[in-house]
């Protein structure tokens, strides 16, 4: 059987529609196979630590699509908004007020999606659905010039169990459909919802997921090391 980053990456897009972006999750990948993804077409990846990002940013070909998508420390946004095109993982008000800073001393305008924490375990971040809306209330988006909120992220709970699964991808997509008739009622760019990996990508597109961030069923096992 062909197991080779290659074929993997066939396979995958056979299985997501046009409408769907794919993130080939990079994380812990050596710079080597992230070319041979790339030398076959994949332009957009995702990344969850910010020395390791900056360090393949620095060797990999410019015209790359970089998501972080792992949780931002605030003191170490400053390195990654100079190239970043999109942050999945907002998931304070602090964090959202130190991209928009960072953002305005690289002259630049940073998208980012708010992550919302949908699934059982606690250690996943993100605010709750309510502390979003309360959060987007609180404050002017015309305060923040220099991020776009385009949508939402999430991760579902650890499980087999797919009614679950369904269950936390529909709140998500739930808030999002409200949100998008409220608050971002006017806003074209509110259109992102970021969730699905590799066990449950398919479950995501069917939710409504117009992105899915899959990695070991491209580049297998990650070498943690």
């Amino acid at each position: 059987m062909d197991n080779s980053i290659e074929s993997n990456l066939f396979e995958i897009r056979k299985t997501i529609p046009n409408s769907v972006k794919l993130v080939a999750v990079s994380k812990f990948h050596p710079a080597a196979s992230i070319t041979e993804a790339y030398n076959i077409g994949q332009r957009v990846f995702g990344e969850s630590k910010v020395q390791e990002l900056t360090a393949k940013q620095e060797v990999l070909p410019k015209d790359i699509e970089w998501h972080f998508i792992g949780h931002l420390q605030s003191n170490k946004v400053k390195f990654i908004t100079p190239f970043i095109s999109l942050i999945h993982s907002v998931d304070s008000l602090k964090l959202l007020e130190e991209i928009n800073k960072c953002a305005k001393k690289d002259n630049r305008i940073i998208d980012v999606l708010l992550q919302i924490h949908i699934a059982k375990e606690q250690t996943k971040f993100g605010f709750s659905p309510k502390e979003c809306i309360r959060t987007l209330n609180s404050i002017s988006l015309s305060d923040f010039s220099n991020i776009r909120i385009v949508g939402l992220m999430g991760m579902a709970t650890f499980t087999d169990d797919e009614n679950e699964i369904r269950r936390e991808f529909k709140t998500l997509t739930s808030l999002f459909n409200e949100l998008k008739g409220t608050i971002f009622s006017t806003s074209a760019d509110f259109k992102e919802l970021s969730f699905g990996m590799s066990d449950d990508y398919l479950i995501a597109i069917e939710e409504g997921s117009t992105m899915v961030r899959v990695g070991s069923k491209i580049f297998g096992e990650r070498n943690y090391q």
